[in-house]
């Protein structure tokens, strides 16, 4: 019974942040992904430069994303978020992820839930990569969130800009990017 009641609320209670994030994106058709990612290439640490707004990142600095292979096919995902308070408190989230059949690795599924709640996937698609895997946008289709990653704390503005444009080029809307303190 009390598995059942922990289910429902966390399935209500991701169901509620699902719908209460704003849509970013205007075009209705799904923006394309890079043809090719190498996972063994883009796994490490990457560092947040900017991001839509979300519930779950409310006042963070200091954000990394760290990825790793894992022996099941699978990648470990852990987001690092140094809280922007005076005591200087971290929140970790220790999540997976999973290789979308036929996408060339650039769409992954992400999940920070534990695995016995059914429907808690997440879209993580990967919307444009610098040919040396120095900085990435990644997004979901519907246009709630959007990031900007980097393997350094700040990125080039010749860089961001591009990466800015081609969020544009895909319907994405920039005005609402928030940018990172990475302190």
């Amino acid at each position: 019974m009390i598995k059942h009641l922990l289910t429902a609320s966390l399935a209500s209670l991701v169901l509620s942040a699902c719908i209460s994030q704003p849509d970013y994106r205007a075009q209705e058709t799904a923006p394309p992904t890079v043809p090719n990612v190498d996972l063994d290439k883009y796994a490490g640490l990457w560092y947040e430069i900017a991001r839509y707004p979300n519930s779950f990142e409310k006042d963070c600095a200091g954000v990394t994303a760290e990825y790793a292979r894992r022996e099941d096919g699978r990648i470990s995902v852990t987001n690092t978020c140094h809280k922007g308070s005076p005591d200087g408190k971290v929140k970790v989230a220790e999540g997976v992820a999973r290789v979308v059949e036929g996408s060339g690795n650039a769409r992954l599924k992400v999940k920070f839930a534990p695995s016995w709640v059914p429907f808690a996937w997440g879209d993580y698609w990967i919307l444009h990569l610098e040919p040396n895997y120095s900085a990435v946008l990644v997004g979901d289709p519907s246009g709630k969130y959007l990031w900007i990653l980097a393997r350094d704390k700040a990125l080039d503005g010749d860089t961001l800009a591009r990466i800015k444009a081609r969020a544009e080029a895909l319907g994405y809307k920039t005005d609402p990017l928030v940018m990172t303190d990475q302190g």
